[in-house]
């Protein structure tokens, strides 16, 4: 089955829009897990804009199911994850201006940088997880550097869905293809919604987790919380 898990950046973006701590988002992890979500995902960027270190420390004893931080692995990303110890680290290449990840790992050419934090949060317990764009090449080297998953930058197949699904999903299923090919794990995210989501695990069903958080938070204003994670799962049946 492949599991769903929340990210709660953007609630953590509002909360800070006013200050104090409206919304709650320590609750709202808690209330995700409830509504039945599989995992929570934050991403801790340097300037705190959304979710802060210090929420991550707070989430951890808090999160029963799988805890997925993900982000650029700067000396002080490093430090916070090996001191939470989640259940998986993803490796975002994010610059430090960037407003949303738009991009994979080269895994070619940083194939020596990646090797060596892979080790790192490995001796640490820690599952890694690498994100990459839709080529094989990428996955596989991914491999070489001792990642246990790979997780798809989903942003060109959902911008490619309404005009041609077919040809959206189809170098994303290369890449799927290779990753089992080869023994690594499977995640995705970015962009993917209640429009797309369906489509792309009918074609890709050995999909270990998806990341999802902006479209989902988006739903919610209309839908409700528990009833959008509800409709997400049913995407993932």
């Amino acid at each position: 089955m492949t599991k769903l898990s929340v990210n709660i950046n953007k609630v953590a973006t509002l909360r800070n829009a006013r200050g104090g701590n409206n919304p709650d988002v320590l609750r709202v992890a808690q209330d995700v897990e409830g509504f039945g979500g599989q995992g929570i995902t934050v991403h801790p960027r340097p300037d705190e804009r959304h979710i802060r270190y210090q929420d991550v420390r707070d989430l951890r004893p808090l999160v029963k199911t799988e805890f997925n931080i993900e982000g650029n692995p700067i000396d002080s990303f490093t430090q916070l994850v090996l001191e939470v110890l989640p259940t998986q680290v993803t490796l975002v290449p994010d610059g430090h201006d960037q407003i949303t990840s738009n991009h994979g790992w080269d895994t070619l050419e940083h194939r020596a940088f990646l090797t060596d934090i892979c080790k790192v949060f490995k001796q640490a317990s820690i599952r890694v997880s690498i994100f990459v764009d839709a080529d094989p090449r990428m996955v596989e080297g991914a491999k070489a550097c001792g990642a246990d998953r790979v997780e798809l930058y989903t942003e060109p197949y959902a911008s490619g869905y309404a005009q041609d699904r077919e040809a959206a999903i189809a170098p994303f299923v290369a890449a799927a293809e290779e990753a089992r090919h080869i023994g690594l794990g499977l995640n995705a995210g970015h962009d993917l919604s209640l429009e797309n989501l369906r489509y792309f695990h009918q074609r890709i069903p050995w999909t270990d987790e998806v990341s999802i958080g902006h479209a989902l938070i988006c739903d919610a204003l209309y839908l409700g919380f528990k009833e959008t994670i509800r409709q997400y799962l049913e995407c993932l049946k």
